[in-house]
Order: structure tokens, then sequence, then C-alpha cells
């Protein structure tokens, strides 16, 4: 998976995308801006000499008439004048021409905001990092190279900073918990990022698979803070993009040709939809959303004092789209996919549910579901957020496969044909309860 795709920049050409932090800012950045047919390149600090050959076209702009000259296509970087090996960052009044025209031509505009001396980690000073306000995307970046390694200035830009926000000490080994304490604190990773803009953490240098499984289960951790998480190495683009998966019940059904309320039929000695929500919770799918209709109090009472949002569909009788529209419009907008699970399937594995997670994260197929016997589609299928807009625009009883013909379905093979049976009719139960 490509930078770009890795940071959802695939719907929407002009953005203003700064880079902070540490190990491979430039990298990133020169990286990315090559995915892009035109991109403007600058920074609001220093970068090194060494920086100006990645690009196609380098501009000293001294004032605005320098920024007036022709513009090729390719990776134009904007500086100021160089001086000891080094380029000058442009003044605000052409930091906000740049910004006008990246958006007139449709562009790109990318940002080195901070500044680390070559090292792979870093705390801001105060005055650190520049982050103008009007970006739309601050990518923060922290290289797991320097995992184990000594936390002292030969390692660490600003170690005593990094110390202080880490709590850890100088010279001790530097841990994944240290550099997650600081990603995460308002005067480290945090600090400067407009409110208004997407937050994505970069943890580059994960060029092993120990490292990437140290760099997953540090996702987890800062995804209460940052909108996705991004975990691999730039150098060979093996990338990982981890984000909130939520699950999605849909528990707003009448049972009419079952004849009583499936959602509180018993399995294992808990109701149907209790069940499926603690399956969802267990998984790792967060949020959890149930949507009632039918029978909403005693659904709602099945699944109390589990942390699962409740979202009641008044609309229930219109069909299953509505269910599917209000569990959708029920998400934040850090959500990155959501599995639609059915409160009648009670049986569906937790490991169905984390491979779904799992290729997503590696690939974010727009559609992706279980694949059993080599033939047969089964639940729960998994939506990337790009589907959300045409799931909202469903109507009648219709489910999320109306949108197939939409997007590009990927399908996951599973052993287990488990997944295609579920509880319609009265004769039905009796067959899931030999299951058990």
């Amino acid at each position: 998976m490509n930078l770009k795709r890795a940071l959802r920049l695939d719907q929407k050409l002009h953005q203003v995308i700064s880079f902070v932090g540490a190990g491979g800012k430039t990298t990133a950045l020169f990286q990315l801006a090559r995915e892009f047919p035109q991109t403007f390149v600058t920074a609001t600090t220093h970068l090194g000499a060494w920086q100006i050959p990645l690009a196609d076209q380098h501009i000293i702009a001294t004032d605005l008439d320098d920024l007036k000259k022709n513009l090729s296509r390719g990776v134009t970087l904007i500086t100021g004048e160089i001086e000891n090996d080094r380029t000058k960052p442009i003044n605000p009044d052409m930091l906000s021409w740049l910004h006008d025209k990246s958006s007139s031509l449709n562009i790109p505009l990318l940002i080195e905001a901070d500044g680390a001396r070559q090292k792979s980690l870093k705390a801001p000073a105060e005055h650190e990092p520049a982050i103008p306000e009007f970006s739309d995307l601050v990518v923060v970046l922290a290289g797991l190279s320097m995992l184990g390694k000594p936390l002292d200035n030969d390692h660490v830009h600003r170690a005593e900073i990094f110390s202080q926000l880490s709590g850890s000490n100088i010279g001790d080994p530097i841990l994944p918990e240290s550099i997650t304490h600081v990603l995460s604190h308002p005067l480290g990773g945090l600090k400067n990022i407009p409110p208004t803009a997407r937050r994505v953490c970069l943890l580059n240098q994960a060029d092993t698979p120990e490292l990437q499984s140290i760099g997953g289960r540090m996702a987890h951790e800062l995804l209460d803070h940052f909108d996705s998480v991004v975990v691999g190495s730039l150098q060979n683009s093996n990338l990982q993009s981890f984000e909130r998966c939520a699950g999605i019940i849909l528990a707003a059904g009448e049972s009419t040709r079952f004849g009583s309320p499936k959602q509180l039929l018993d399995w294992k000695g808990k109701s149907f939809v209790r069940q499926v929500a603690e399956t969802a919770l267990q998984a790792g799918l967060w949020p959890v959303v149930a949507v009632t209709g039918a029978f909403a109090a005693d659904v709602e009472s099945a699944i109390k004092g589990l942390p699962v949002s409740i979202v009641h569909n008044a609309e229930y009788q219109q069909g299953q789209s509505t269910s599917i529209c209000a569990g959708v419009q029920g998400l934040a907008r850090n959500v990155g996919a959501a599995i639609f699970l059915l409160a009648d399937q009670p049986q569906i594995p937790v490991d169905v549910i984390r491979a779904l997670v799992e290729s997503h994260t590696l690939n974010m197929q727009p559609i992706l579901a279980p694949l059993v016997l080599q033939e047969r589609r089964a639940n729960p299928v998994l939506f990337d957020r790009v589907t959300f807009p045409d799931l909202l625009k469903l109507s009648g009883d219709v489910g999320g496969r109306a949108i197939f013909d939409k997007h590009h379905v990927e399908y996951l093979p599973w052993h287990d044909d488990i997944l295609l049976f579920d509880v319609d009719k009265p004769e039905d139960y009796p067959r899931l309860k030999e299951m058990e």
C-alpha cells in the first residue's frame, strides 16, 4: 500500500498536509509528492540543502513576484534563501499565496513543519512545531529504529523534553510506551495541531516483523488520539493503516416469519443480541452500535451493561436499509470501516471478524466479505468509509449488497460454513442449537 492510499488521499487532490515529528519526514513528504502528478512542497522551518535535488524544480522565493513564475508539473519546492547549507522558511504571505494557488490548481500543498536534526525521535521545543492553521491533515512521525537505544541526545532530538513528556529517565532504554506517551501528549505529538485537521501518526522504520508487531500494538493505544495510525517502512512502502473499525448490529427486525423476537432467543445462556455484541467487543470492534426497532426496550435490556451504543430506528418497518443508515449516521468521523453483524447469527466467531479487520488494515478494501467453500458469500461484511455515502442512500428492504456494483468487492476465503447459517424460520432454531 502506498502512502497516498494509507493516508486516505485518493478522493480529494487539493489538501494541505503538514509533516511533523522525526524519523522520516523528508522521505515521507517527497515520497507522497511523487504519488501526485503535480505538487507544491515548502517548509515553515529550515530544510537541509541536500533535500533540494529531491524536487523537480526549486524556487527561491524572496518576494511574491518570485512565486509568480511558470510552475512546471511534477514536484516544485519553494523555499527561502540558502544559508549555511540550509534553506530558510518562506514568510507567511508567501505561504498564504501558495495555499490559494494550490487550491486554484487543485493540487496538494505539502509542508515540512518541524525539524529533528535527522534524528528518529524528537520532542518539540516551545516554538515548535510551526503548523499552518489551514492544514487539512497533520502527519506526526516517529522512528521505531530507536527502540531499545538509550534515551540521550545521540538518539533523540531534545532528549530532556522527551524524558519529561514520557516519564523516562535520561539513559533509560527507549520503550514503546515512552514513544506512545510522547506522541499522545498535548505538548508532544499533538502539539499545535489545528482542531479541524485530521491527525495521522506514522510509525516509520518498522523494517522487521517484530517491529511491525510492536507498532501494531502501539497503534491500538494511539487511536485514542489520532484518526489513524500507519505502521511500516517508507523505504519499501510496506505500510499498514490502523483505524477504528465499528461494529453495527442490525437488531431492529420484527421477526415476522419466526413469530417471536429472534434477538432475544437463547444461545449458550445468553440472548442472541448479547452474544453478538460480546463477540464484536471481543474482536476489538469500536465503537459497537446496536440498531433497535421492534422490541427496542427488550433488546436494550438484553445488552445492558455492555459498552454498546444504542441507536433507535423509528423507521424500521420500511426495511433493513433504514437500519443501515441509522447505524452509519451514528459513527464518528474517525471510523475507517464498519462491519455489519446480524442479530440472528450468534454463532459468528471472533476469528472471522478479526481476519476481516486485519485484511482491511493491510489493503483497505472498499468492501470485504468472507467466501465460504470458494463460492458462497457469507456474513459479516466489512464496508470501508468510502462506501458510507452510498450506504446512506439506500432505501427499502435492501442490505449492503445493493451497492456491490458501485465499489470493488474482495473476498476473504473462509473454511467454516457456519457463517452461512441464520435463523429465519422456527425450524432453523433447533438446527442452530445443534451447532453449540
